[in-house]
């Protein structure tokens, strides 16, 4: 649980940490905690090996993750895919289809985030040449994913890539 000093309105220190909400003793002020979106995309090279970002920084550098990020305000979950890659690969994709979802935390400095992560398939362009984001993506790995201990074998960063990577395999193997 997300623990904070003072209320961010008035700034008093009778502020009261609930399950999603912080409510202030003084002013009244409520916090909610709500869940954020993210997408992740499932992408399939010719030879049938998932492509994976290495990531670079925190949370969870150096772990495998799909393309993909948080959704913007007033973007929808599709708008962010095609962004997403276009910023952390360089690349257009094209034949979107949805797969599910799953819920996930996701800490960051210290602060615990519910998000609702939404993840998609798709194929890259034809000939596309990826220009990774360095801040974010220091490699890309191209992993076979045929059976279950496949993907229990993948250090992968999120618990929501295993469970939906787990319930793509059983629908496509």
């Amino acid at each position: 649980m997300n623990k904070f000093n003072f209320c961010p309105k008035c700034g008093c220190k009778d502020i009261v940490s609930l399950d999603r909400k912080w409510i202030c003793g003084k002013c009244g002020f409520e916090l909610y905690n709500n869940v954020a979106s993210a997408v992740g995309l499932i992408i399939q090279d010719k030879e049938g090996k998932i492509l994976f970002e290495v990531r670079k920084k925190e949370p969870k550098k150096g772990f495998l993750a799909f393309p993909g990020g948080f959704a913007d305000p007033g973007e929808t979950a599709e708008e962010a895919c095609f962004r997403e890659c276009r910023e952390e690969l360089g690349v257009e994709i094209k034949n979107l289809r949805y797969v599910g979802s799953f819920p996930n935390t996701y800490e960051y400095n210290g602060i615990l985030y519910k998000t609702c992560d939404l993840f998609f398939e798709a194929e890259l362009e034809d000939n596309a040449t990826m220009v990774l984001q360095k801040d974010e993506v220091s490699d890309i790995k191209k992993v076979p994913v045929n059976s279950i201990e496949d993907v229990d074998n993948i250090p992968l960063a999120f618990k929501s890539a295993s469970e939906i990577l787990k319930l793509w395999v059983k629908s496509v193997k």
